[in-house]
């Protein structure tokens, strides 16, 4: 994902839901119902977590440090993961106390009765525009992939979470605009603590899911299997004979750690060596969209040996753990 794809799409979100979270407020206020209370802090919490992903991109673009020398591009991640918190408890935990509340004390929507429909037609509409602009941006990055594997796998937070909050949004608008309509019809205000808990229960589900990849990410994710193949494929070359076994991980969306321990002819000098792993770098360089932080290790295959007292290099390329 590009950086500027990332923001467009942010900026097109927090622009819709400060407008609409202005408009439901005012709503609420002239009409006291429970779902546009909820769809308020809602959009509330929308709005924040926007501006916690545009703090996040701004931090993960400082230059490596003495104490952080990787970088800081995983401050993507933390801020993406506090999105789910705020999204858990002020979006999630707040509709559900305010549908508890209106359930235990329901009161139909007596004054300004157009307001909440109008609103929240309205705000489906803000809500549209907001969630195409995120399906295009994450149409021009996800390739063959379905949306949802993309939401799943993608190693850049923004455009996901992004594509989850519009959707949770609009969903949610149509539970709010459902719980208005029938208190509206049958002036019985319990409809419009359901709509608020159906609002509560699709935001703590998204949170969770959300939660869960962050964690993921914050933990360390491998290049995408497409990148890792194509890292792999081009480390063998003149004077590299092929790999033996490697390892990526992802230090940022843009930047990935590569670590790998490579073949090299027997009898071969340190110059020609040094050279040959300077060629294999520069392979790896040209062959993925990404910074990559590379560091090789040169060895002589052999399926017998043991490397580092622990491990043999297995005739597959990959470290075998005795035992296993």
């Amino acid at each position: 994902m590009s950086a500027s794809g990332g923001t467009r799409a942010i900026m097109a979100a927090l622009t819709a839901n400060i407008g609409i979270a202005i408009s439901k407020f005012v709503a609420y206020v002239l009409t006291g119902s429970s779902s546009m209370l909820a769809e308020s802090i809602h959009s509330v919490a929308d709005s924040s977590n926007q501006v916690l992903l545009l703090i996040g991109g701004k931090r993960a673009a400082r230059r490596a440090s003495a104490v952080h020398q990787f970088g800081y591009g995983r401050a993507r991640y933390v801020y993406a993961f506090i999105v789910s918190i705020v999204l858990f408890t002020l979006g999630g935990l707040f509709a559900l106390y305010e549908a508890w509340h209106k359930f235990a004390d329901p009161h139909p929507i007596e004054s300004w009765q157009w307001v909440p429909v109008t609103v929240l037609v309205v705000a489906i509409g803000l809500e549209t525009r907001s969630f195409w602009v995120a399906i295009q941006e994450a149409n021009a990055v996800r390739g063959k992939r379905p949306m949802m594997e993309y939401v799943k796998t993608s190693r850049s937070p923004e455009i996901p979470v992004i594509l989850l909050e519009d959707f949770g949004a609009l969903v949610g608008l149509v539970f709010g605009l459902f719980g208005v309509s029938m208190t509206l019809v049958t002036d019985d205000g319990r409809w419009d603590a359901v709509g608020s808990a159906a609002i509560g229960v699709l935001l703590v589900i998204i949170a969770v899911f959300l939660a869960i990849e962050m964690y993921s990410m914050l933990i360390g994710e491998s290049a995408m299997p497409e990148h890792h193949d194509a890292i792999e494929r081009a480390l063998p070359g003149e004077g590299v004979e092929h790999v033996i076994h490697m390892r990526t991980m992802h230090l940022g969306p843009d930047d990935v750690l590569v670590a790998a321990k490579v073949a090299v002819p027997a009898g071969s000098t340190a110059a020609e060596i040094s050279a040959a792993i300077d060629r294999a770098e520069e392979r790896v360089r040209a062959a993925v969209p990404l910074r990559a932080q590379i560091y090789l290790e040169p060895d002589v295959y052999s399926a017998e040996r043991t490397t580092g007292g622990s491990t043999a290099a297995g005739p597959a390329g990959e470290p075998v753990v005795p035992g296993h």
